[in-house]
């Protein structure tokens, strides 16, 4: 699927993407997945529903949802490159996700985020109702400690 707004384009075609886009923006500016090695990008990006964002067919963005597209779904490695940002390519790429046809009827769709919380908001994220019940091995530092 794909969708146009001015010059921008969001599609759900893997063959379209930019790895190395993706890749650049993960390991050096995001603080989620510093030092990813490229086969880990390239794994996720396979087995995962892709976002990508392009200006006049440029990656400027992306992000992936881990899903069954039955009941449970993970939105991960969202991001407009900076000087894409202010346009609200944001909030549209949201939208376009919370909207995508087979993410329709989940009982839980999570994410983490330690700077967006007002953009998910906006599409129904809040915090974790019941946090005591969530449990998660955490590594946060895995890419960091590879050679």
């Amino acid at each position: 699927m794909h969708w146009q707004k001015d010059d921008y384009t969001i599609s759900t075609d893997q063959s379209k993407l930019d790895i190395k886009v993706v890749h650049d923006y993960l390991s050096n500016e995001s603080y989620w997945a510093e030092k990813i090695p490229m086969d880990i990008v390239k794994s996720s990006i396979e087995n995962s529903l892709c976002f990508g964002l392009y200006y006049k067919n440029i990656q400027v963005g992306f992000a992936r949802v881990v899903s069954d597209f039955a009941t449970f779904a993970y939105l991960g490695d969202v991001f407009v490159l900076p000087e894409h940002r202010g346009r609200g390519l944001s909030k549209w790429m949201m939208t376009l996700i919370m909207n995508y046809p087979q993410l329709q009827g989940l009982r839980r769709f999570l994410l983490t985020t330690k700077d967006a919380h007002s953009l998910y908001a906006q599409f129904g994220f809040v915090p974790y109702p019941q946090p005591e019940r969530l449990m998660a091995i955490n590594r946060p530092d895995i890419y960091k400690d590879k050679k």
